[in-house]
């Protein structure tokens, strides 16, 4: 947005604002987060610190300083934003999306750097990792609700490594998937129920991601490779054992679990279904419709069977060599056209991340410590939540 763009948008942003001012101790803090916000929605070519601070009038060290060092309390802004989300936005359509992106970076001085495979630049790179919530509802509406970094385990042995770079403590590395959890409890703690979650197969393949969510009474609708193993009926028990994680009695079985790709090859269940057009979505060719069988399904874990699940497979309609897997713990009776309006609403956290890092600068940060790293991440949030909901409400007085 340029100058004049920002200054329409002025009262709103000032109501919009206004109930967080408990987030911060001192007016100082109080006025430099409305100067950083304004910074990542204008047109600024490049929205790191220094230049937003320039174009606001202020010392770049001040709004370093409000990043890194000045007392305000980010977990409570964060708390606020989901928990307006879950007063405004909740409703049964709401899906919420879990996912990952990256951010190219040079050197070795921000926290969780390491050289790995980068989604930004498509090949291995030096590059930081975070692991996100987000959500969409009807009408348009998509925001991030939560981030967290992911540490390496590199670096969460290299103790000293993380004081420098300010990571807490008792920060210790877990796996993304852990970390999913983490990000969905948080936001059912502020109050937001999501009826759905959706995954890419990153987290799909994970047997022990899927119980946990089932655990939770979560509902999902989430990604598995091809080669993901089960049954389409729970085989019968050979004998009981103790599982060395759970320490409770589970039926191991003689039978051998299957790849999906398999199940839906030569099990009877699907193999007598007909494939079953569904229209998915609008995209700028015309329509999105995909075919799909569903059935039942047990996930394999370490040999065990889970409780029966649904396995939907998907194929393009136009090309039927571009084929889908999804798992999901809705009830037997969910409709396919729910089950893949839940799968493919993944593209809106895609596309969340796409606008942040193009629109707001969410790629922009040049910090190179957690506590900077995690408020920006956080404001970014905030931002996107402000120009989805004027986005929201613009959309409704051009329909009246």
């Amino acid at each position: 947005m340029d100058a004049k763009a920002i200054e329409a948008l002025r009262p709103r942003l000032i109501a919009f604002l206004e109930p967080l001012e408990d987030c911060f101790g001192r007016c100082e803090s109080w006025a430099s987060l409305g100067h950083y916000v304004r910074g990542q929605l204008s047109d600024l070519p490049r929205k790191s610190i220094e230049p937003i601070a320039l174009a606001s009038g202020m010392a770049p060290r001040c709004l370093q300083q409000f990043l890194a060092d000045a007392k305000w309390d980010e977990n409570r802004l964060r708390d606020k934003i989901q928990q307006r989300v879950a007063a405004r936005h909740n409703s049964p359509k709401t899906v919420g999306q879990i996912d990952e992106t990256t951010f190219a970076k040079k050197g070795k001085k921000t926290p969780g750097i390491k050289r790995q495979y980068c989604g930004s630049t498509g090949k291995k790179d030096n590059c930081v990792v975070s692991v996100h919530l987000s959500c969409s509802a009807p009408g348009g509406f998509r925001s991030l609700l939560d981030a967290e970094l992911f540490i390496p385990e590199d670096w969460a042995v290299d103790r000293p490594r993380c004081r420098e770079a300010r990571i807490p403590e008792d920060m210790v590395y877990r796996p993304k998937w852990n970390i999913a959890l983490e990000l969905i409890d948080r936001s059912r703690s502020n109050g937001v129920r999501l009826q759905w979650v959706t995954f890419d197969e990153g987290y799909g393949h994970i047997p022990a991601f899927h119980a946990d969510l089932d655990r939770r009474g979560q509902g999902y609708v989430g990604e598995v490779p091809k080669n993901f193993h089960g049954w389409c009926r729970s085989p019968a028990p050979l004998y009981k054992d103790h599982h060395p994680q759970l320490g409770v009695k589970f039926k191991r079985t003689a039978a051998v679990a299957s790849r999906v790709d398999d199940l839906v090859r030569y099990s009877p269940q699907f193999k007598s279904q007909p494939w079953v057009g569904f229209y998915v979505k609008d995209s700028q060719k015309g329509p999105v419709v995909w075919e799909a069988k569903v059935g039942t399904f047990c996930i394999s874990h370490q040999g065990v069977p889970g409780r029966p699940l649904l396995l939907m497979v998907a194929r393009n309609a136009v090309d039927h060599q571009e084929i889908k897997y999804f798992v999901s713990n809705g009830p037997p009776n969910t409709p396919t056209e729910e089950l893949l309006r839940v799968g493919f609403a993944r593209f809106s956290v895609e596309r969340c991340f796409e606008d942040q890092k193009t629109e707001l600068g969410m790629d922009h940060f040049e910090v190179r410590n957690y506590v900077s790293l995690k408020r920006h991440l956080i404001i970014s949030a905030l931002t996107m939540l402000f120009l989805a909901e004027v986005h929201a409400q613009d959309v409704k007085k051009k329909r009246n």
